[in-house]
Order: structure tokens, then C-alpha cells, then sequence
């Protein structure tokens, strides 16, 4: 096992026999997606082709979107999908392993953002840290919970490194609703290369997950958080 690489494997098993590996390869420390070469490159992934709002990139400078250059194979797979189809989705990763059936949309949303947030898209960028502990197939609450525990650990980093910490979280709006545009304006390029809508529809999972914990972050999440660390308390809360 060669360890300067976190390796997983999404294996697919549709129900009329068809089985696809998907062989995930993140080059430590920075966890960098590892990507086949190409000659030729999907229209769709021109950098220009409904290019997100807030995308910052230049086309002279990066021609192909990095999230587009990530999803070729598994769209290209899944184009003819209907998310409604069965399958039974396994990951393999290095110390356990997952397995659920139903909708394949799920087993394709967890693997798209494995992909998008590692394929060097500076807006996506920012949540590349959870893929170091990448949990397949989370919940609202699993997804909302860990976002706010990356992003704090962001900030203990950035005060570390003698830079301002954002620990009111002032930024943490800002900084899901820029993913929010990238995921919608990637469903619209999506719509328009996969006639079915297994991909587009795994993306709009993901979008779920990111406007949960957007409007968690806004309410009275924290609130509820207390009633669960009221050991760190000096008054402990009653109940």
C-alpha cells in the first residue's frame, strides 16, 4: 500500500448485472486527485461552457473546468441513468467499508463530491478537508455537524499561523453560498450533456446537504448543540 496515496474504491453493482469500479486516488498530504491523462476533453468541460457566476478562473490561464475534467468518467458512465434505478453501492477504503442499495443518485452524490471537492476548484475548494474523514452516504445532521467542526478547525489553524480566525463564523455564510452557486450552475452543464438525471440529480443531493447546514448555521442550531457539550460548561445546562 503505497502510503503517500489515500486510495478508495466506489464499486457499483446495477441490477441487471452491470458493475463499474471507481478507484479514487488522493495524493497525500495535500490530497490532490490524482487524474488519468487525456488527449481530448468532453465540450461540456471547457471552462467557459455555463460557467459558474462566481467562478474565478481565467480561460487562458485553466481551459477546462476542474470539476468538469473530474466528473467525465463517472457522467459519461451514468448519462443514461435514471436516478430512480437500483443499485448497490460499496466503498472500499483503507481501514473499513460501506455498503448501501437503493437510488443509484446516492451512491453517485457521495462519489461526486469526493471528486469535486478534491479537483482543485477554488470555490469547492474549501471543503476539501472533510475528505480526510470522507463518510459516504451522511445525513443532514452528519453533514452539518461536520462542516462546522472543519471550518473551525480552520480557523484554530489560521490563528496558529497568526491570522485572523473567523470565530463568529462571520464567513461561513459567504462561503457556503458561493457552493451553492457552483452547484447550481454545474447542474445546468450537467442537464445539458446527461439526457437522464442520475448525475444531476446526485448533484442536487449534494445541494441539499449544503443549504441544510447554510440554513442550520442561521437558526437555532447551536442552541441545540449546547444541550449535547454541557459537560465543557462552567454552569452546566439543566436538563
Amino acid at each position: 500500500m503505497d502510503a503517500a496515496v489515500k486510495s478508495l474504491t466506489y464499486r457499483f453493482r446495477m441490477n441487471d448485472g452491470r458493475q463499474r469500479d471507481f478507484v479514487v486516488r488522493l495524493r497525500r498530504p495535500r490530497l490532490d486527485l490524482e487524474t488519468s491523462p487525456r488527449t481530448e476533453f468532453p465540450a461540456w468541460t471547457a471552462l467557459e461552457f455555463n460557467k459558474c457566476p462566481n467562478c474565478p478562473l481565467k480561460p487562458k490561464d485553466t481551459p477546462r473546468c476542474p470539476v468538469g475534467v473530474s466528473l467525465i468518467d463517472l457522467v459519461d458512465l451514468f448519462k443514461d441513468c435514471l436516478s430512480t434505478e437500483i443499485a448497490e453501492v460499496t466503498i472500499l477504503c483503507d481501514d473499513r467499508e460501506y455498503r448501501k442499495t437503493g437510488g443509484v443518485q446516492f451512491g453517485i452524490s457521495s462519489l461526486m463530491g469526493l471528486y469535486m471537492a478534491t479537483s482543485g476548484c477554488p470555490v469547492i475548494d474549501k471543503l476539501r478537508p472533510m475528505v480526510l474523514t470522507h463518510l459516504p452516504f451522511a445525513t443532514l445532521e452528519e453533514s452539518t455537524y461536520r462542516s462546522l467542526s472543519m471550518y473551525l478547525v480552520a480557523q484554530h489553524l489560521r490563528h496558529r499561523r497568526g491570522e485572523e480566525a473567523d470565530w463568529d463564523l462571520k464567513e461561513l455564510l459567504a462561503c457556503y453560498e458561493g457552493i451553492n452557486a457552483v452547484n447550481k450552475a454545474f447542474i445546468q452543464r450537467l442537464h445539458s450533456v446527461a439526457p437522464k438525471d442520475a448525475s444531476a440529480n446526485a448533484l442536487v443531493n449534494l445541494d441539499c446537504l449544503a443549504g441544510y447546514a447554510r440554513f442550520s448555521f442561521q437558526k437555532n442550531y447551536f442552541d441545540k448543540l449546547e444541550e449535547v457539550f454541557f459537560p465543557y460548561f462552567a454552569t452546566p445546562s439543566p436538563g
